[in-house]
């Protein structure tokens, strides 16, 4: 009876080649996948236009940073550590910060709505006030 040896299987499988490239893209930012784009172009232009296509569908064209989805993704992940403080501390913190951001926005919301009474007030009272040329 003959027996083949067999490679153990991995229970947590790693990103494949198009994931890796995309987040090694994605951590240098904008320009990285504009040169990346243009070399598309410059030696194989369907490559270069694939790219263009997926930057656009992606919405990366048109982001500020292309990390920040990926950050903001790790920031408030909810999986456990497996450490109780640290799990109870995280969650105090994010908990905290969003409470912070909240109030930070509502108090913009009411600094906002006090200009434009205050300019609001300001054209009421040029417009009661009787124009010289008027006269």
């Amino acid at each position: 009876m003959m027996t083949t040896a067999t490679a153990p299987v991995s229970s947590v499988s790693s990103p494949g080649w198009f994931a890796r490239i995309e987040g090694w893209l994605d951590d240098r930012g904008k320009g990285a996948w504009i040169a990346a784009m243009v070399l598309g172009f410059v030696f194989f232009w369907p490559v270069g236009l694939a790219l263009l296509f997926y930057m656009i569908w992606s919405k990366r064209m048109f982001n500020k940073s292309c990390s920040s989805r990926r950050m903001t993704r790790a920031m408030t992940s909810t999986r456990s550590t497996g450490n109780s403080a640290f799990d109870s501390y995280k969650a105090d913190t994010l908990r905290r910060l969003e409470e912070e951001q909240t109030n930070f926005e509502a108090f913009l919301e009411r600094l906002r709505d006090a200009k434009d009474k205050a300019e609001f007030d300001q054209f009421m009272d040029e417009r009661a006030k009787p124009s010289t040329s008027d006269a």
